[in-house]
């Protein structure tokens, strides 16, 4: 059974700025097991990192844009999914533009 070990909805992200760390709480720190990374951002420009256990699952890659009708889909909005050691996590996003961009993301965690 997966766990969500971070979500966000209209984070908001400032133009040429870094969101802060989006995981914290009790699941910050998680053992071996599947991680699965949804992102869908509301432009295009937005990029992602994920770290588990200073292991990158994701580094500084771009949230592909599909559009802005509809919410954020497990199937449709996957970015990452991967078993890894386990660690502490770490979720930032990047705007790499001039404007304010705002993503909706979903972090799962299935124990192994």
């Amino acid at each position: 059974m997966a766990i969500v070990v971070a979500s966000t909805s209209a984070l908001s992200v400032a133009a040429n700025g870094k969101s802060a760390d989006q995981v914290s709480g009790q699941y910050q720190h998680v053992g071996r097991g599947k991680f699965t990374l949804i992102s869908r951002a509301s432009a295009t420009g937005l990029n992602t990192t994920c770290a588990v256990g200073g292991i990158n699952l994701v580094n500084d890659q771009v949230i592909p844009y599909t559009g802005t009708a509809g919410g954020v889909s497990a199937t449709d909005n996957v970015v990452a999914s991967q078993v890894m050691a386990g660690g502490r996590i770490e979720l930032f996003f990047r705007n790499t533009t001039g404007a304010a961009i705002t993503v909706d993301s979903i972090l799962y965690f299935e124990p192994m």
